[in-house]
């Protein structure tokens, strides 16, 4: 997927990524003897951590689990935005063509930071399927992949804390809406719009410019 995509670019690549995504939740959903399709497959365990390890059984356990592992990728993450490759990209991100123009091929970078983006994919799956107990093609339609745009875009693209910010508020917006009213994405848009209008950097950025001026 990764080398098919990465010779797209802009929003050729946004729709490219998204036709694959597509594509593989139709798998997904007709395979009904691996996934279970509509269905999908229940009482998926908490197992332990490793054999002879410590049980994941408890939701303590688990969310200590999960919070080791949001840290630890935000580690590697950072390491890899400081290091020669990270630097790389960043100046992918500024100009591609100047890139080009120095003789280095912008193609290899962007597939290892595509398999890179699919470890950490890779890795809220295998976590959010036990924390539900539950694994349905569902997860794969484009509808959560376009929540996940949105928790970027509202704590700050470009930021490795940003994500993290939205994906906290929209899940404080999305608990405490949903338990009043079952329509709670339309507010969710509307705060989403808001953000985008009046915080375009998102809560990381704005704070940034706040702290700059002050």
């Amino acid at each position: 997927v990764g080398w098919f995509s990465t010779r797209a670019t802009g929003i050729y690549f946004a729709m490219l990524t998204l036709a694959f995504a597509q594509f593989l939740y139709t798998v997904a959903y007709k395979w009904r003897d691996l996934t279970g399709g509509s269905d999908g497959i229940a009482g998926v365990p908490k197992t332990r951590l490793f054999w002879g390890g410590p049980s994941l059984a408890s939701s303590h356990a688990f969310y200590f689990l999960v919070a080791a592992c949001v840290v630890l990728s935000l580690i590697v993450c950072r390491a890899v935005v400081r290091s020669p490759f990270g630097r790389a990209l960043q100046a992918i991100r500024e100009n591609e063509r100047r890139f080009t123009s120095l003789g280095r091929d912008p193609r290899p970078f962007k597939l290892v930071v595509f398999v890179i983006a699919a470890v950490f994919a890779g890795l809220a799956g295998a976590l959010f399927a036990p924390f539900r107990g539950f694994a349905s093609p569902e997860v794969m339609f484009w509808v959560f992949s376009g929540q996940g745009l949105m928790m970027v875009i509202m704590g700050g693209i470009g930021t490795l804390v940003g994500p993290v910010l939205g994906a906290m508020l929209f899940i404080l917006i999305q608990e405490v809406l949903s338990s009043y009213t079952e329509h709670w994405m339309i507010f969710t848009g509307v705060v989403f719009v808001l953000i985008v209008i009046f915080l375009p950097g998102g809560l990381v950025g704005t704070a940034r410019r706040l702290g700059t001026r002050g």
